[in-house]
């Protein structure tokens, strides 16, 4: 990478859903050099930071390894308006918090974002350790600073631990060891990359028509094609199960003889096809093949 290049990349502002600590956050920094991050409250507010211009990008959570998609977050994406560019996946390891007095024996509850209480359960239960719902993990950090109760103790990160002055009673309780989070992110522009490139992902949006069977009759242009698809879900629109909006994510760059022809057949069954991200293809997914879910 270019001197220039690097300095371009120190001052990119990046948006993100959380307090400063969240996992989010901690993936801002790890994807993007030195960047200036801007802690939303909402998805939402994220989203719009792009779309206003007040940021550069925003990095998001989609899919995490234990509990599946993220929620919220797939309802907003199709009407986001933004454009996917990259993706990251970031291991998390979730670490019991408490205050500089405090230790797994004095520790009584544990605050966090429900995800996370979920994906601790025998880590909480083999030390009878209540649970309290909070808004978010960094949030939940922030409180248990605050309140300063060696009784109360939050399922954070190791950053947040370091931001809110807080002790890491233990690292890793998580249930699953191999617990990890997919991330995309979303710009204002697109970004396809060009042909030449290797591994790529192309990320679709469609509409299938009103007809019998149109979804696996679109569907089988992949198959006759040879066109991977790592990633479909759907999402009704207007309130109606009648009308079904799909998100996928194919292997492969749409000038590709195979999935040019896919998305040509799919086009047929469809009232509406957006190409929404055409991006290099984590390499986490070579390493850890196992650990990703559809």
């Amino acid at each position: 990478m270019h001197v220039q290049e690097i300095m371009k990349e120190k001052t990119l502002k990046i948006s993100f859903q959380g307090a400063l600590g969240s996992y989010s956050h901690q993936a801002s920094t790890k994807f993007f050099k030195d960047p200036q991050v801007v802690p939303c409250e909402s998805f939402e507010e994220a989203i719009e930071a792009v779309r206003k211009g007040k940021v550069d990008k925003a990095i998001l959570p989609v899919d995490n390894s234990t509990y599946g998609r993220v929620a919220d977050i797939h309802s907003l994406l199709p009407a986001s308006k933004l454009f996917i560019t990259a993706e990251y996946f970031l291991p998390v390891d979730i670490c019991m918090l408490g205050t500089k007095s405090s230790s797994l024996k004095t520790v009584t509850s544990a605050t966090s974002h429900p995800v996370l209480l979920g994906q601790c359960k025998k880590f909480l239960k083999m030390n009878k350790i209540k649970t309290i719902a909070g808004y978010d993990t960094a949030g939940s950090a922030r409180l248990i600073s605050e309140e300063n109760d060696k009784f109360k103790g939050a399922l954070a990160s190791k950053i947040a631990a370091k931001i809110y002055g807080l002790k890491v009673l233990r690292a890793n309780v998580q249930d699953n060891k191999n617990n990890t989070t997919r991330f995309l992110v979303m710009e204002k522009k697109p970004k396809f990359l060009i042909k030449q490139q290797k591994k790529v992902i192309t990320s679709i949006l469609f509409q299938v028509r009103n007809i019998p069977a149109s979804l696996y009759k679109a569907m089988g242009g992949f198959a006759t094609n040879n066109v991977n698809m790592i990633k479909l879900e759907s999402y009704m629109l207007g309130g109606s199960f009648e009308a079904t909006q799909f998100f996928a994510d194919i292997q492969g760059h749409p000038e590709d003889r195979s999935v040019k022809r896919a998305l040509d057949e799919l086009g047929y069954f469809t009232n509406r096809l957006d190409i929404i991200g055409v991006y290099k293809q984590s390499a986490f997914r070579d390493k850890n093949l196992s650990l990703i879910h559809i």
